[in-house]
């Protein structure tokens, strides 16, 4: 059997989701188990829904009134009036409905989940009602009753054994009977509430259905030929690498290349299942296989570019060096606060640590070090990451910048620029 993952760009509009069935209708004669995001930008949308509604903005019925908009206008596209699709997402949206109108009580983290989670639940009925109207039979399933988490709300840690139970007792069944259709990012608790597996997480639970299923291979279809040397919003001249390793894999999302969440690979390395990233508006392009034996052939360095860093210099408040306990403690108070290094370097008297700006996340993280520690920050830096460079690269990438933070190794070089 074969997972397929389609981002929320493949199904942005009626044209993406007529797009996705061209696609599915050439593997129709497979077990396929397909993985839908919510569709375009959805999940930003209801990440502004989700803040507007915890501080009781005045544009939170606005907000919400735009997101239905965008789906109801795809769904008379692709459907008639009275097609019973139309009841069953309004159905879905009314789980936001029921949540907006009493003023906030719960942990930010748990609403965000209840509300965020609502864009892969809308995106997968449509997905599937649209399936089975072109005579792809298809089946709607809850990812909640399959993927179980802990209660870490919008880092979702998957419980891998009840998981893998749950997928290998209920899926192939399903499998003999059509197409599998689920919600990609969601996870859910042993209390019956939503979790999210954090930002882009549809890869991941595509990863998670193969492992347990023992899959062909995973495809995600994306808008690019395949994975590239560099992003193509911010560079030209990107090349395509036709195979990578798995290593090669893990160590390019750990540093924050997009096009992979960095969680996917372990999973299928384990399992050793190939993954194939391909462009779904040519789904017989050969795009990128990431394998256990894949060839890395690097004709240019791999360029990551993440934008809204932070740089923070750590100092004991008496003056003491930074030591292993130290480092310990702080250490502790970033995870207390879920937030994640990106890179990090130690002297006698401070700790330097550069992260990804989360506004709510950073204040509990300042207010963390308070009580111990003195903090140095400054904002709106760049963060960039080459491996495989040649100084010529790093020349050009920080010409006219200003260089606060520099690591260099033998295959990677990381700076930090303003």
């Amino acid at each position: 059997m074969l997972v397929f993952k389609f981002g929320g760009a493949s199904v942005k509009d009626a044209k993406g989701i007529i797009n996705l069935a061209h696609v599915v209708k050439q593997y129709s004669q497979n077990q396929l188990l397909i993985v839908v995001s919510a569709m375009g930008k959805t999940t930003n949308a209801l990440e502004r829904l989700t803040k507007a509604y915890i501080e009781q903005a005045d544009d939170v019925h606005e907000i919400y009134d735009d997101i239905k908009k965008y789906h109801h206008d795809i769904l008379a596209e692709l459907f008639e009036p009275s097609h019973p699709v139309f009841d069953e997402v309004a159905n879905t949206f009314v789980e936001i409905d029921w949540m907006i109108e009493d003023e906030p009580q719960d942990d930010p983290d748990f609403i965000y989940d209840q509300i965020v989670s609502i864009g892969e639940l809308v995106s997968t009925r449509i997905v599937t009602a649209y399936l089975n109207k072109e005579n792809l039979k298809s089946q709607w399933l809850d990812v909640r009753g399959y993927i179980h988490t802990d209660n870490t709300y919008r880092e979702g840690i998957v419980q891998w054994d009840k998981t893998c139970d749950s997928i290998q007792q209920g899926i192939p069944p399903l499998l003999t009977k059509g197409i599998v259709v689920t919600q990609g990012f969601l996870g859910g608790t042993s209390e019956n509430f939503t979790t999210t597996l954090g930002r882009e997480g549809s890869d991941y639970t595509a990863s998670i259905f193969a492992a347990c299923l023992g899959a062909e291979s995973v495809t995600t279809w994306k808008d690019v030929p395949g994975i590239l040397n560099a992003d193509p919003k911010l560079f030209d001249d990107t090349v395509k690498f036709n195979e990578l390793s798995y290593t090669e894999a893990i160590e390019m999302t750990y540093y924050g290349a997009t096009v992979i969440h960095p969680k996917t690979i372990k999973p299928l390395q384990n399992a050793k299942i190939p993954l194939l990233v391909k462009p779904f508006l040519e789904p017989d392009a050969p795009g990128t296989v990431i394998k256990e034996d894949g060839k890395n052939e690097f004709k240019k360095p791999v360029i990551i570019i993440k934008q809204n860093q932070v740089l923070l210099s750590i100092s004991a408040k008496d003056y003491s060096f930074i030591s292993e306990t130290h480092l310990s403690d702080i250490f502790k108070l970033f995870a207390k606060s879920h937030v994640k290094v990106n890179l990090m370097q130690t002297s006698a008297l401070s700790f330097s640590v550069c992260i990804d700006l989360h506004e709510d996340r950073f204040g509990k993280l300042l207010q963390s070090f308070s009580a111990n520690y003195k903090v140095k920050y400054n904002q709106g830096l760049t963060l960039i990451t080459l491996r495989h460079y040649q100084l010529d690269s790093l020349k050009d990438l920080t010409q006219g910048k200003t260089v606060l933070l520099e690591q260099i190794s033998r295959n990677t070089a990381q700076l930090v620029v303003k």
